[in-house]
């Protein structure tokens, strides 16, 4: 007697081993893909405190002495109002730091504090200070 014929397919251990596979490499490629999402945030920050320093030099000089807060900027004062409340937190959304006078003799500063929200850090949660 003849062997039947095996019938054309995949058998299940097959298709175990291509799903466990397919998990891996989406689990990869994704987790590659949120940190480069993360670090675009970290840019647009830093591009958002260049953004408020150019905001606070506007109502200095419009006004004549800086703000004594970021919320100032959002006032109707001078030619106002320099900023929008949403500019006021960083892509993360903390609120970023400001300080006058500033470090070093500098009139003011602006500092996001990266994806953490907290002083120091490495990566996304590296501070980025205006005067850098």
């Amino acid at each position: 007697m003849r062997p039947l014929p095996r019938a054309a397919g995949f058998t299940l251990m097959e298709m175990i081993a291509v799903i466990v596979l397919l998990g891996i490499v989406i689990t990869i490629v994704g987790g590659g893909m949120m940190n480069t999402f993360g670090g675009g945030k970290w840019k647009a920050g830093t591009i958002q405190v260049k953004k408020l320093s150019g905001s606070v030099e506007q109502y200095q000089m419009s006004v004549g002495s800086y703000p004594n807060s970021l919320e100032d900027l959002t006032k109707r004062e001078g030619l106002g109002p320099y900023a929008k409340d949403t500019d006021l937190k960083d892509p993360f959304g903390h609120p970023f730091v400001y300080k006058k006078p500033g470090d070093a003799g500098r009139d003011f500063d602006i500092i996001f504090l990266g994806k953490d929200g907290k002083p120091g850090g490495d990566s996304q949660d590296k501070d980025y200070g205006s005067w850098e």
